[in-house]
Protein backbone atom coordinates (compact mmCIF):
# COMPACT_ATOMS: atom_id res chain seq x y z
CA UNK A 1 0.00 0.00 0.00
CA UNK A 2 1.61 3.26 -0.71
CA UNK A 3 2.15 6.07 1.55
CA UNK A 4 -0.70 8.29 0.38
CA UNK A 5 -3.10 5.37 0.52
CA UNK A 6 -2.30 4.53 4.08
CA UNK A 7 -2.64 8.49 5.25
CA UNK A 8 -5.89 8.64 3.95
CA UNK A 9 -7.38 5.32 5.62
CA UNK A 10 -5.70 6.69 8.86
CA UNK A 11 -7.45 9.80 8.59
CA UNK A 12 -5.55 13.21 9.23
CA UNK A 13 -2.30 13.82 11.42
CA UNK A 14 -2.85 16.16 13.78
CA UNK A 15 0.44 17.54 15.14
CA UNK A 16 -0.34 19.30 19.08
CA UNK A 17 2.26 22.19 19.00
CA UNK A 18 4.94 22.72 16.83
CA UNK A 19 7.34 20.78 18.41
CA UNK A 20 4.93 17.54 17.17
CA UNK A 21 6.15 18.79 13.64
CA UNK A 22 8.23 16.33 12.02
CA UNK A 23 12.07 17.92 11.28
CA UNK A 24 11.85 15.93 7.95
CA UNK A 25 8.75 18.31 6.63
CA UNK A 26 10.80 20.77 4.15
CA UNK A 27 8.08 22.33 2.05
CA UNK A 28 4.11 23.23 2.70
CA UNK A 29 0.87 25.06 1.69
CA UNK A 30 -0.94 26.08 4.61
CA UNK A 31 -4.04 27.44 5.13
CA UNK A 32 -4.63 29.14 8.68
CA UNK A 33 -7.14 29.87 10.84
CA UNK A 34 -9.99 28.55 13.67
CA UNK A 35 -11.95 26.70 10.70
CA UNK A 36 -14.68 26.31 13.89
CA UNK A 37 -17.27 24.13 11.86
CA UNK A 38 -15.36 23.85 8.67
CA UNK A 39 -18.56 26.02 6.94
CA UNK A 40 -18.77 26.17 3.11
CA UNK A 41 -16.63 29.97 3.16
CA UNK A 42 -13.93 27.48 4.88
CA UNK A 43 -13.93 24.84 2.38
CA UNK A 44 -12.83 27.73 -0.28
CA UNK A 45 -9.56 28.04 1.54
CA UNK A 46 -9.16 24.55 1.97
CA UNK A 47 -10.19 23.35 -1.79
CA UNK A 48 -7.54 26.04 -2.39
CA UNK A 49 -5.03 25.18 -0.39
CA UNK A 50 -5.25 21.34 -1.55
CA UNK A 51 -4.70 22.43 -5.01
CA UNK A 52 -2.11 24.53 -4.47
CA UNK A 53 -0.23 21.64 -2.68
CA UNK A 54 -1.13 18.92 -5.42
CA UNK A 55 0.53 21.67 -8.33
CA UNK A 56 3.15 21.86 -6.22
CA UNK A 57 3.76 18.39 -5.07
CA UNK A 58 3.99 19.03 -1.62
CA UNK A 59 2.01 18.38 1.40
CA UNK A 60 -1.78 20.43 2.63
CA UNK A 61 -1.66 21.86 6.70
CA UNK A 62 -4.63 23.13 8.06
CA UNK A 63 -3.47 25.37 10.53
CA UNK A 64 -5.63 26.05 13.70
CA UNK A 65 -5.99 26.98 17.19
CA UNK A 66 -6.50 25.58 20.65
CA UNK A 67 -8.22 26.69 22.36
CA UNK A 68 -9.82 28.99 20.39
CA UNK A 69 -8.22 32.63 20.97
CA UNK A 70 -10.92 34.39 22.27
CA UNK A 71 -10.38 32.20 25.20
CA UNK A 72 -7.02 33.49 26.47
CA UNK A 73 -7.54 37.02 24.76
CA UNK A 74 -11.35 37.91 25.83
CA UNK A 75 -12.68 34.94 27.88
CA UNK A 76 -16.00 37.08 28.32
CA UNK A 77 -16.69 37.07 24.66
CA UNK A 78 -15.55 32.75 24.06
CA UNK A 79 -18.46 31.91 21.88
CA UNK A 80 -19.68 27.73 21.79
CA UNK A 81 -17.79 25.49 19.45
CA UNK A 82 -19.44 23.63 16.53
CA UNK A 83 -16.72 21.43 16.91
CA UNK A 84 -13.61 19.81 18.09
CA UNK A 85 -10.74 19.48 17.03
CA UNK A 86 -10.83 15.84 15.92
CA UNK A 87 -14.04 16.91 14.70
CA UNK A 88 -12.22 19.69 12.35
CA UNK A 89 -9.08 17.17 11.63
CA UNK A 90 -11.82 14.81 10.23
CA UNK A 91 -13.78 17.29 8.49
CA UNK A 92 -10.41 18.05 6.65
CA UNK A 93 -9.41 14.57 6.22
CA UNK A 94 -12.54 14.36 3.85
CA UNK A 95 -11.96 17.73 2.03
CA UNK A 96 -8.25 16.46 0.59
CA UNK A 97 -5.97 18.19 3.66
CA UNK A 98 -2.99 15.96 4.67
CA UNK A 99 -2.14 17.37 8.16
CA UNK A 100 -3.49 19.67 10.68
CA UNK A 101 -1.84 21.76 13.47
CA UNK A 102 -3.60 22.34 16.53
CA UNK A 103 -1.29 25.72 17.59
CA UNK A 104 -1.88 25.71 21.33
CA UNK A 105 -2.75 29.30 21.63
CA UNK A 106 -1.14 30.71 25.03
CA UNK A 107 -0.17 34.27 26.07
CA UNK A 108 3.21 33.87 25.12
CA UNK A 109 1.78 33.16 21.70
CA UNK A 110 -0.73 36.05 21.74
CA UNK A 111 2.24 38.27 22.40
CA UNK A 112 4.06 37.08 19.35
CA UNK A 113 4.65 39.93 16.86
CA UNK A 114 3.45 39.72 13.01
CA UNK A 115 6.59 38.79 11.88
CA UNK A 116 7.94 36.75 14.45
CA UNK A 117 4.41 34.36 13.59
CA UNK A 118 5.25 34.65 9.76
CA UNK A 119 9.03 33.49 10.50
CA UNK A 120 8.76 30.87 13.67
CA UNK A 121 5.53 29.09 12.31
CA UNK A 122 5.24 29.84 8.87
CA UNK A 123 8.68 29.85 7.48
CA UNK A 124 11.10 27.64 10.29
CA UNK A 125 8.79 25.82 11.59
CA UNK A 126 6.00 24.60 8.31
CA UNK A 127 8.50 25.74 5.70
CA UNK A 128 5.71 27.35 3.94
CA UNK A 129 5.73 27.86 -0.08
CA UNK A 130 2.09 28.82 0.14
CA UNK A 131 -0.31 30.72 2.61
CA UNK A 132 -3.92 30.94 2.04
CA UNK A 133 -6.02 32.71 4.01
CA UNK A 134 -9.29 35.04 4.06
CA UNK A 135 -9.92 38.58 3.49
CA UNK A 136 -10.54 38.78 7.40
CA UNK A 137 -7.43 37.32 8.59
CA UNK A 138 -5.68 38.85 11.46
CA UNK A 139 -2.29 37.65 12.90
CA UNK A 140 0.15 38.57 15.98
CA UNK A 141 0.36 40.54 19.00
CA UNK A 142 -2.95 42.38 19.45
CA UNK A 143 -4.39 41.33 15.90
CA UNK A 144 -1.33 44.08 14.88
CA UNK A 145 -1.12 41.91 11.51
CA UNK A 146 -3.38 42.18 8.34
CA UNK A 147 -3.82 40.14 5.07
CA UNK A 148 -1.32 43.86 3.89
CA UNK A 149 0.94 42.87 6.14
CA UNK A 150 0.86 39.14 5.34
CA UNK A 151 1.46 40.11 1.51
CA UNK A 152 4.66 42.49 2.79
CA UNK A 153 6.02 39.64 4.57
CA UNK A 154 5.67 37.00 1.76
CA UNK A 155 7.02 39.42 -0.74
CA UNK A 156 10.13 39.69 2.07
CA UNK A 157 10.24 36.16 2.59
CA UNK A 158 9.48 34.84 -1.17
CA UNK A 159 6.60 32.86 0.46
CA UNK A 160 3.29 33.28 -1.98
CA UNK A 161 0.53 34.44 -0.35
CA UNK A 162 -3.08 33.45 -1.64
CA UNK A 163 -6.20 36.07 0.21
CA UNK A 164 -9.53 34.97 -0.80
CA UNK A 165 -12.53 37.00 -0.65
CA UNK A 166 -15.17 35.88 2.02
CA UNK A 167 -17.57 33.89 0.76
CA UNK A 168 -21.37 35.84 0.97
CA UNK A 169 -24.34 34.20 -1.11
CA UNK A 170 -28.02 36.19 -1.03
CA UNK A 171 -26.13 39.18 0.57
CA UNK A 172 -24.88 37.05 3.50
CA UNK A 173 -21.60 36.69 4.36
CA UNK A 174 -20.68 33.02 6.10
CA UNK A 175 -19.42 32.27 9.06
CA UNK A 176 -19.23 30.63 11.88
CA UNK A 177 -21.03 33.21 13.96
CA UNK A 178 -23.76 33.41 11.18
CA UNK A 179 -24.72 29.30 12.46
CA UNK A 180 -24.45 29.89 15.78
CA UNK A 181 -26.86 32.74 15.45
CA UNK A 182 -29.56 30.14 13.16
CA UNK A 183 -28.88 26.91 15.96
CA UNK A 184 -30.07 29.92 18.85
CA UNK A 185 -33.26 30.64 16.90
CA UNK A 186 -33.86 26.95 15.75
CA UNK A 187 -33.05 27.71 12.65
CA UNK A 188 -31.68 24.65 11.85
CA UNK A 189 -32.13 24.44 7.87
CA UNK A 190 -30.10 28.04 7.90
CA UNK A 191 -27.09 26.50 9.54
CA UNK A 192 -27.03 23.67 7.46
CA UNK A 193 -27.64 25.96 4.38
CA UNK A 194 -23.98 27.92 5.30
CA UNK A 195 -22.11 24.30 6.56
CA UNK A 196 -22.70 22.59 3.51
CA UNK A 197 -23.93 19.72 5.51
CA UNK A 198 -26.52 18.81 8.34
CA UNK A 199 -24.96 20.62 11.54
CA UNK A 200 -24.20 17.43 13.99
CA UNK A 201 -23.10 16.43 17.35
CA UNK A 202 -21.03 13.53 18.83
CA UNK A 203 -20.79 11.85 21.85
CA UNK A 204 -21.52 8.63 24.08
CA UNK A 205 -24.88 7.43 24.87
CA UNK A 206 -25.55 7.93 28.65
CA UNK A 207 -28.21 6.75 30.96
CA UNK A 208 -30.75 9.30 31.64
CA UNK A 209 -33.85 9.43 34.55
CA UNK A 210 -35.45 6.26 32.06
CA UNK A 211 -38.67 7.53 31.93
CA UNK A 212 -38.88 7.56 28.37
CA UNK A 213 -38.61 4.19 27.88
CA UNK A 214 -39.95 3.01 31.03
CA UNK A 215 -43.02 5.49 31.32
CA UNK A 216 -43.57 6.66 28.31
CA UNK A 217 -42.34 3.84 25.81
CA UNK A 218 -40.07 6.14 23.87
CA UNK A 219 -36.60 4.91 25.16
CA UNK A 220 -34.23 7.78 23.63
CA UNK A 221 -30.28 7.89 23.09
CA UNK A 222 -29.17 10.24 25.80
CA UNK A 223 -26.05 12.32 25.22
CA UNK A 224 -25.34 15.35 27.65
CA UNK A 225 -22.77 18.96 26.61
CA UNK A 226 -20.87 21.12 28.51
CA UNK A 227 -21.92 24.96 27.80
CA UNK A 228 -19.07 25.48 25.88
CA UNK A 229 -20.33 23.29 22.58
CA UNK A 230 -22.68 24.90 20.57
CA UNK A 231 -26.63 23.27 20.48
CA UNK A 232 -29.33 24.39 18.72
CA UNK A 233 -32.18 26.01 21.15
CA UNK A 234 -34.28 24.09 23.50
CA UNK A 235 -37.05 22.27 21.18
CA UNK A 236 -37.86 19.08 19.17
CA UNK A 237 -36.16 18.52 16.14
CA UNK A 238 -36.49 15.98 13.21
CA UNK A 239 -32.68 14.22 12.03
CA UNK A 240 -30.79 11.31 11.74
CA UNK A 241 -28.73 9.06 14.59
CA UNK A 242 -26.28 6.94 13.54
CA UNK A 243 -23.80 4.72 15.66
CA UNK A 244 -20.12 4.85 14.74
CA UNK A 245 -18.92 3.10 17.30
CA UNK A 246 -17.51 -0.65 16.40
CA UNK A 247 -18.66 -2.88 19.03
CA UNK A 248 -21.53 -4.86 18.68
CA UNK A 249 -24.88 -3.33 18.71
CA UNK A 250 -27.68 -5.37 20.96
CA UNK A 251 -30.92 -4.92 19.11
CA UNK A 252 -31.81 -3.91 15.03
CA UNK A 253 -29.32 -1.22 14.15
CA UNK A 254 -26.90 -1.30 12.20
CA UNK A 255 -23.46 0.80 12.22
CA UNK A 256 -22.85 4.16 10.13
CA UNK A 257 -26.56 3.86 8.84
CA UNK A 258 -28.41 6.51 9.21
CA UNK A 259 -31.75 6.05 10.96
CA UNK A 260 -34.56 8.65 11.63
CA UNK A 261 -34.63 10.22 15.07
CA UNK A 262 -36.93 12.72 16.76
CA UNK A 263 -34.35 14.56 18.61
CA UNK A 264 -34.80 16.81 21.66
CA UNK A 265 -32.92 19.34 23.03
CA UNK A 266 -32.83 20.58 26.30
CA UNK A 267 -34.08 20.77 29.90
CA UNK A 268 -36.50 18.00 31.17
CA UNK A 269 -39.51 20.13 32.19
CA UNK A 270 -42.33 17.70 32.60
CA UNK A 271 -39.89 15.94 34.60
CA UNK A 272 -37.87 18.80 36.46
CA UNK A 273 -34.04 17.29 34.56
CA UNK A 274 -32.07 20.45 34.91
CA UNK A 275 -29.33 18.87 32.81
CA UNK A 276 -29.11 20.29 29.21
CA UNK A 277 -29.20 17.22 26.64
CA UNK A 278 -29.97 16.12 23.15
CA UNK A 279 -32.35 12.91 23.43
CA UNK A 280 -32.85 10.84 20.20
CA UNK A 281 -35.97 8.41 19.62
CA UNK A 282 -34.99 6.80 16.68
CA UNK A 283 -38.08 5.35 15.06
CA UNK A 284 -39.00 2.16 14.21
CA UNK A 285 -35.82 0.42 15.66
CA UNK A 286 -35.02 -1.10 19.37
CA UNK A 287 -31.72 -1.00 20.51
CA UNK A 288 -29.58 -0.75 23.48
CA UNK A 289 -27.03 2.22 22.47
CA UNK A 290 -25.80 2.58 26.07
CA UNK A 291 -21.95 3.13 26.05
CA UNK A 292 -22.13 3.58 22.18
CA UNK A 293 -20.85 6.20 20.65
CA UNK A 294 -23.43 8.16 18.12
CA UNK A 295 -23.39 10.85 15.67
CA UNK A 296 -26.97 12.80 15.75
CA UNK A 297 -27.56 15.09 12.58
CA UNK A 298 -29.99 18.19 12.82
CA UNK A 299 -32.62 18.66 9.74
CA UNK A 300 -35.53 20.79 10.82
CA UNK A 301 -37.48 22.01 13.85
CA UNK A 302 -40.18 20.63 15.10
CA UNK A 303 -41.50 22.56 18.28
CA UNK A 304 -40.32 24.27 20.75
CA UNK A 305 -39.67 22.78 24.26
CA UNK A 306 -43.25 22.80 25.90
CA UNK A 307 -44.17 21.57 30.01
CA UNK A 308 -47.55 19.49 30.22
CA UNK A 309 -49.34 18.96 32.97
CA UNK A 310 -49.50 15.50 32.60
CA UNK A 311 -48.19 12.06 30.66
CA UNK A 312 -50.98 11.78 28.80
CA UNK A 313 -50.57 15.32 27.01
CA UNK A 314 -46.86 14.54 26.83
CA UNK A 315 -47.44 11.04 24.86
CA UNK A 316 -49.62 12.78 22.69
CA UNK A 317 -47.29 15.82 21.97
CA UNK A 318 -44.71 12.97 21.57
CA UNK A 319 -47.25 11.08 18.91
CA UNK A 320 -47.13 14.40 16.91
CA UNK A 321 -43.71 14.97 17.04
CA UNK A 322 -43.18 11.61 15.32
CA UNK A 323 -45.46 12.06 12.67
CA UNK A 324 -43.79 15.68 11.94
CA UNK A 325 -40.28 13.85 11.76
CA UNK A 326 -41.14 11.51 9.19
CA UNK A 327 -42.73 14.08 7.43
CA UNK A 328 -39.80 16.02 7.53
CA UNK A 329 -37.20 13.71 6.58
CA UNK A 330 -39.35 11.91 3.76
CA UNK A 331 -37.57 14.13 1.34
CA UNK A 332 -33.95 14.56 3.09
Amino acid sequence: MNTSLCRRLLGVDIWHGLEEVPASLDASVVTIGVFDGIHRGHRTLIAKATTRATELGVPSILLTFNPHPLAILRPDRMPPMLGSVRERADLADELGVEHMLALSFNADMARLEPEEFFTQVLMDTLHARVVVVGENFTFGYKAAGTTDTLKQLGEKYGVEIEVLPLLAEDGTVLCSTLIRNCLAASDVKRANWALGRAYSVKGQVVRGAGRGGKELGFPTANLYFPDSVALPADGVYAGWLRVVSPAPIDGDMEHDVRYMAAISVGHNPTFGDERRSVESFVLDRSADLYGHTVVVEFVDFVRGMEKFSSVEELLEAINNDVAQVRKALADA
